[in-house]
């Protein structure tokens, strides 16, 4: 594919390019790479200065570049024709789905699929070998399930959606539209819900069930437990990564991102558009407001107010944490500091 045509698809995207100084050079692109890992025919990106020093050494043929005139003129100097966007990494990626179609299996049946005969199940639905489809369930058109996939009664799942091999969806639970549940995921298991007694702990029955909106994504091994009543929901458009526990009666606004390793007790709840970086805990009961950001590791005790940005354990606001993280390498002097007058206090007090 030339260059030209790339540019075409990128479409309003697309700012400004080199062929409009030398049309003539526009070269056939072949797939799409990392800027330090592109060879000849590949195109790559430039999302700011940070990255500039990279446009020198890479074997790149094109390269997505930000407005940026002095960025633009070193790709020139280094005869590598650019596109010029807002948006680099997202025209970035916009290049990579031209050039990779994920694996997508035809309309069928494997008849070794288990379908119990009360199911409903879509036009144009693909189900793998191994599946097991319970009584109750609904499919909706256009519908992917990968081999071993199983799926519990009465399970509701919308047009689109996308289920992984040997994930599971537990009783009752909704899935809406256009989600993808990749592989190893639980979605709708059993809430950790039991009642401390004098012979020991009762165990709550779960009775509740998960609800995910439409275009959902659900990492690798994540899991999303039901509660004892009621439900536990994530809004539509929300990303959650791999290994991530969302805890039994949780509410997840629309337009999240939850990284790798994070887990929310129960009951927590989080407006749209918030942002949890890798290995955030968060406590029983407490809310995230509209666009509230956690940075990694950090240790969620309170609520945190819409748009603040929080990090540390227990959290904090993050400009403060920056001052107290850049106290701490100083704790060695400062300790041999306090030892020292706490000498000079002993002397004194000893008429020294």
């Amino acid at each position: 594919m030339k260059f030209s045509q790339i540019v075409t698809q990128l479409g309003d995207i697309a700012t400004s390019h080199s062929l409009i100084a030398n049309p003539e050079h526009d070269p056939e692109i072949t797939g799409a790479a990392a800027i330090d890992e592109a060879t000849s025919g590949t195109i790559s990106y430039v999302e700011g200065a940070k990255f500039v020093s990279l446009i020198s050494k890479t074997n790149a043929s094109a390269l997505i570049v930000p407005d940026d005139p002095n960025i633009q003129a070193q790709a020139q100097a280094q005869g590598i024709v650019w596109v010029a966007t807002k948006q680099p990494r997202l025209s970035f990626a916009k290049a990579i789905a031209i050039f990779y179609k994920p694996y997508t299996p035809k309309p069928a049946i494997h008849p070794t699929a288990v379908i119990h005969p009360t199911a409903k199940i879509g036009q144009d639905v693909y189900i793998g070998p191994h599946a097991v489809i319970q009584e109750g369930v609904e499919i909706g058109n256009g519908v992917i399930i990968h081999p071993n996939v199983v799926i519990y009664p009465d399970v509701k799942i919308g047009d689109r959606t996308i289920l992984h091999a040997n994930c599971t969806i537990e009783e009752r639970s909704q899935i809406g539209a256009d989600c993808i549940i990749h592989s190893g995921a639980v979605i709708g298991g059993e809430g950790f819900g039991f009642v401390p007694t004098r012979t020991g702990w009762f165990k709550m029955e779960q009775s509740g069930y998960v609800v995910l909106e439409d275009r959902v994504d659900i990492g690798c091994n994540s899991t999303i437990d039901r509660p004892s009543v009621g439900e536990t929901r994530i809004g539509s458009d929300t990303k959650i990564d791999n290994l991530v526990q969302i805890g039994h009666g949780c509410q997840v606004g629309k337009g999240c991102a939850i990284a790798a390793q994070t887990g929310l007790a129960g009951g927590v709840t989080l407006g749209n558009r918030v942002i949890l970086a890798g290995q955030v805990g968060i406590a029983n009961q407490a809310k995230l407001g509209d666009g509230a950001t956690v940075s990694a590791q950090s240790g969620i005790l309170h609520d945190v107010q819409p748009g603040d940005i929080v990090s540390g354990t227990p959290a904090v606001p993050h400009k403060i944490y920056l001052k107290v993280a850049g106290i701490y390498k100083h704790f060695p002097e400062m300790y041999q500091f306090f030892r020292q007058l706490q000498r000079q206090f002993k002397e004194v007090g000893n008429g020294e």
